[in-house]
């Protein structure tokens, strides 16, 4: 599959996802201060999870970002959450889309959503960074984007309520293990239910770590980045941020090297980093410690091995999302069937690691 052309721009919204323009039209020009319409809606080709839409008017375009309609998991899809952690993090200066307001009643499009600017530049998302010259100068801003925000305090920027933080790894492993578990119609893998039991086996103590606000799914296609120059404009997607593990959350950011260069999760393994003039695995988190003090990171094989796991349990529950027929992306299909790979590399991972 190419990821750029399956992902990159708008198309007209889908009928399951239409919603009334009108409603949304009067909600504006209540809430966004300076807000003239007419309004003219898109829908984002890329995502799984919450359906993103192309807000054009006269004046400037913004974005809108709301929960999918049907039966959601409980906890789900939580654009609230989303909204509330980009705004403090707008606050401090940290590289996120200036968000405009939250609305919770469903009476107005359907399902709660969010509005916020639209950022002008590019989304990379090939993991290599195709057509771009100075690719360690592009990861290196990606490095100091994350150690930024592992160096907020949370209760400092207004967000030390916004998850329980202590434990994270190992309540993660519960709560992903529980989900792959419950739900049922998108069946079991077994390479899954090998890992569900080696995670919670060889559980390392991490309760040393301080606790940050993390992203959750930090990778390049989830930045926008400026077209001329090695700088991340804005961080997007932060449906999975909350309280927990800073050590984690860089693990799963480092996936990127464990991941195969094909197929749907695009990766820098098999590549030749040093032809391509891309840092190696060790010098990235070398920079990655620097940056927040660190003498290095602890646990690491435990931590790729969890965040392989995490991320096959968000497919699983994608293929959940199809089974269900409330799938956001056309391109659910599609992910779904990269389940089991993702799983027999997460368990190949889990076999190799260095405890």
């Amino acid at each position: 599959m190419d990821r750029t052309s399956a992902n990159s721009g708008t198309k007209s919204v889908s009928e399951r996802l239409a919603f009334d323009e009108a409603s949304l039209a009067v909600w504006m020009q209540e809430h966004v201060e300076g807000f003239a319409g007419p309004i003219e809606v898109d829908q984002f080709k890329g995502g799984q999870s919450n359906p993103t839409y192309r807000v054009r008017t006269p004046g400037g375009d913004y974005v809108l970002r709301r929960k999918p309609p049907g039966r959601l998991l409980p906890g789900a899809h939580a654009v609230e959450r989303e909204y509330r952690v980009m705004k403090a993090l707008g606050a401090q200066g940290f590289p996120v889309p200036k968000v405009h307001g939250l609305c919770e009643d469903e009476r107005v499009i359907g399902t709660p959503f969010f509005l916020m600017d639209m950022v002008e530049g590019r989304i990379v998302w090939e993991a290599h960074f195709p057509d771009t010259e100075d690719r360690a100068a592009q990861f290196d801003a990606m490095n100091a984007t994350i150690a930024q925000l592992h160096g907020f305090d949370p209760a400092d920027i207004g967000l030390g309520d916004y998850g329980k933080g202590e434990d994270f790894v190992a309540r993660q492993v519960a709560r992903w293990s529980g989900q792959y578990v419950d739900d049922v119609e998108a069946g079991r893998v077994e390479a899954m239910d090998r890992l569900v039991d080696w995670l919670k086996d060889h559980a390392p103590d991490r309760s040393r770590e301080p606790v940050r606000v993390i992203h959750g799914d930090f990778r390049c296609d989830n930045m926008i980045f400026a077209p001329d120059r090695p700088e991340v404009l804005a961080v997007l997607d932060w449906e999975l941020s909350t309280l927990g593990d800073p050590g984690a959350d860089f693990a799963y950011h480092l996936l990127m090297y464990r991941m195969p260069s094909a197929g749907s999760f695009t990766g820098l393994l098999g590549r030749d980093l040093a032809d391509l003039g891309i840092p190696s695995e060790a010098d990235y988190v070398a920079a990655y410690c620097e940056r927040t003090g660190r003498d290095g990171l602890a646990d690491l094989d435990y931590l790729i091995v969890y965040n392989m796991f995490r991320l096959a349990a968000i497919v699983h529950g994608i293929k959940g999302r199809v089974a269900r027929g409330n799938a956001s992306s056309a391109h659910a299909v599609e992910t779904a069937k990269a389940l089991e790979p993702l799983a027999e590399l997460a368990w190949a991972n889990a076999q190799a690691a260095r405890l």
